[in-house]
Parts: C-alpha cells; structure tokens; sequence
C-alpha cells in the first residue's frame, strides 16, 4: 500500500514537472513574414506640390476712417450704408451756430480796434506837427507810435483767430476724402461728437472693392519658403467650394507673438470682378510653393520610421557615382532644396526577404508625400515600411520570455 502511494506521487511530480516545462519555456523563435511584421506601402510616381495653408480676413486694399477735428451737434447727415460716394462729397454737417458766432464776435473786435487804429494816426500826424514846432517833447511822439503799432499787433492776432474759426467752420462739412463705398456709419442727426482727446470715426469709406487683399497669419515655420508673387488660392465658407485666385504680395517682418507661437503678416492680393467677396470674410488660404508633374513618390510615414531592432538591419550603402537628381552625373551636393533621409525598403533574393536601410535624398513635400530623387537607389513599385506590427524579440519594451498557451 505504501509502496503504491509513493509511486503516485512520482507520477504526480512527473507529471507537474513536464506541464511546467511545456507552459514556461520560450517557444522557439520563428522567423516571421516581413509582410506580417512591417506594415509595407509600394513606391509610385505622379505630381506632388508643395503648398502653405492659412487663414486670414479679406479687406479692402484702401480704408479710411472719416473723423472729425471738432465737437458739435450734427445737423444732418448725406450718406448711407453702401452708398457709393466721390471725393469731396459731403457726408454729413455739424452744427455751426457756435463757430458763427465767434466768427461775428472777432469781426467786431477787429472793426473796434481799426477805430482804434484810425483815431492813432491823426493823432499821431498832430503830434508829430506840434514836435515840429517846438511845442512838445519827443517823447509823446513815441508814446503815439508805439500805441499805433500796439493796434496793428490786436489786428494782426484778430485775424489769425478769424482765419482759425473760418477752418474751424470749414471742418463742420464732413467730406469724403476718396473715391468708395460707405461700408460704416456711427451717426446720427442730433448726436454729439467730441472731438477733445481723439479723433472720433463718423464714416468708414472702403477704396475700390475690386481690389482686395487677405491678411494671413503664417507660422514661422512656413514663412522662410514664402516668396513675393506667389500663387495661391481660396475659399470662403459662404461661397463654397467656388475657388479664387491670388498671389503674395508682401510679407511682413513685423511678427505675432501669442502665447510664445511666432507668426508672420503674409498680404495676398486678389481681384474682385464680380463683387462677391465682402470686407471680412474668412478665407482658407494655399499658397503654391513648388510643385512638380511626375515624380517618384514615398509617404512621409515611411521617413519617419525606425525599427526596433536597428542593428539587425544592414544599410545599404550609396551607389558610387550615383547623382542625387537622377541625371547619371556625380552628386556634388545636395540639389536646391533636397535634404537627407533614410528608406527601409524590402529587398529580395530568391525566396529570401530582408530590410534594408538605403539612404536616399528627398525634396518637396505635400504634407503626405514627398518626392525622392534617388531613383538609381530606389524605384516605383519597391515597398518600404512605414510601421511596425509586431517588436522584434529582446527590443526595448518587449522580452524573450513568454508563456506558452498551447
């Protein structure tokens, strides 16, 4: 009976000995697919253009706002909302009763002091005659003519502040300055307008709205490959998906900074011939860079791949002589506007598949593609990864141990 039970639990430690075995040791490494552990992509060919996206408001190329420089009561007004006007064109007038009366007011003090004037100079030929003869001193002819120019000095400053009040009331007509469109007015008759610290806006006349322009905010990462006389085109949200046509037409140096983003003022002119566009829409801008018809291809994804496991990956060095513009001839630098880059690109030999690191030299990008110059390294219809399915065994993240399940 003993002997039975002994032999029981040998079976029994055999037994959980060989489960244990079989559930905790690593299942041998297999090596698996490429097409299985990389998401692969094909090369191909076809245009790519390179493009600046950004935002801004259409206004006017000419706007002004019409103020005044003196405070009083408006009397009437002459324009409208929309209503096109001329330069010179009276918009509105502002009381001039005040101005008037002051003008009346020094028009009698000058006549008063011509009086004044006249009565000084007879009396002065008098004088002057009674010196003659003795009769009295020089020193009331020097009284006489010094009260003489004393009077012209009165007149002298009468007329200056007659001259000033005729401005003055010159400035109650409200006049257009330039040839447009009234698109604002803040009067009304009878209102008020104080004119003692800063100028108030009364009218806001916009120029010729067939001239228009779009004020945009551009990242500083974008600005450096903005140029003047650039194409680009638009869309404002009430008009659809109707394109417009415009071009840069200048970039400011002054920048935007908010919340430590850098951007940069880019102006674009645009013509508006039919008169659909309106001052202050928003317009979805793109700005045309660079673009190309026919070009090799790579997503963006697969430039920025890394695998895992890089040392298990031979690079594949550049071929000598081979140019980095495809043209046959040595590359002695890098092409206008190219830049340095790396592929992992599917190479096969037989029945064998492996990655390879090819180096390669890339120019224009669209945000998505990007073009490939190297096309003695590279062609259409190689695949590349652009992501990996499944860790290589023993990469960061990942171990070697795995517990078996069947």
């Amino acid at each position: 009976m003993l002997n039975r039970r002994v032999g029981l639990f040998l079976l029994l430690g055999l037994a959980l000995g060989a489960a244990a075995w079989w559930l905790f040791t690593p299942e041998p490494q297999r090596p698996v697919p490429l097409s299985l552990r990389y998401r692969l992509v094909e090369l191909g060919r076809g245009p790519l253009e390179q493009a600046v996206s950004a935002s801004g408001t259409l206004n006017p190329v000419t706007l002004v706002n019409v103020g005044t420089q003196i405070s009083g009561t408006i009397r009437s007004v002459h324009s409208d909302f929309n209503q096109p006007v001329t330069r010179g064109q009276l918009l509105a007038r502002i009381d001039p009763s005040l101005i008037e009366a002051q003008i009346a007011q020094l028009e009698a003090n000058r006549n008063e002091v011509q009086t004044q004037l006249r009565l000084a100079r007879r009396k002065l030929a008098r004088t002057e005659e009674l010196v003659a003869r003795g009769f009295m001193s020089g020193a009331q002819l020097d009284d006489d003519r010094q009260a003489i120019e004393s009077l012209l000095a009165r007149i002298r400053s009468i007329e200056a502040q007659l001259s000033r009040e005729r401005t003055s009331l010159g400035y109650t007509e409200i006049r257009s300055p330039i040839d447009g469109v009234v698109i604002a007015r803040s009067v009304d008759v009878g209102q008020t307008v104080a004119a003692s610290f800063q100028t108030p806006t009364l009218f806001l006349i916009a120029g010729d709205l067939r001239d228009m322009q779009i004020d945009t905010n551009v990242a500083e990462a974008d600005v450096g490959v903005l140029r003047q006389g650039q194409r680009a085109t638009f869309r404002v949200d009430a008009l659809g998906e109707r394109s417009f046509e415009g071009q840069v037409k200048q970039i400011r140096l002054n920048p935007k900074i908010e919340q430590n983003v850098v951007t940069y003022n880019v102006v674009l002119a645009t013509r508006n011939e039919q008169g659909v566009l309106l001052p202050g829409m928003t317009a979805a801008v793109r700005i045309h860079v660079a673009g190309k018809t026919d070009v090799l291809r790579v997503p963006n994804l697969a430039l920025r791949f890394r695998p895992s496991d890089p040392q298990s990956i031979r690079t594949l060095p550049r071929e000598a002589g081979q140019s980095s513009s495809g043209g046959g001839q040595p590359s002695s630098g890098l092409p206008a506007g190219g830049r340095r880059a790396v592929l992992h690109v599917v190479s096969e030999s037989g029945d064998q598949q492996e990655l390879v690191r090819i180096p390669v030299t890339v120019g224009v990008s669209d945000g998505t593609m990007t073009e490939v110059f190297d096309e003695g390294q590279v062609k259409a219809g190689d695949r590349v990864a652009v992501a990996e399915l499944i860790r290589a065994a023993g990469s960061q993240g990942g171990g070697s141990f795995r517990l078996r399940l069947f």
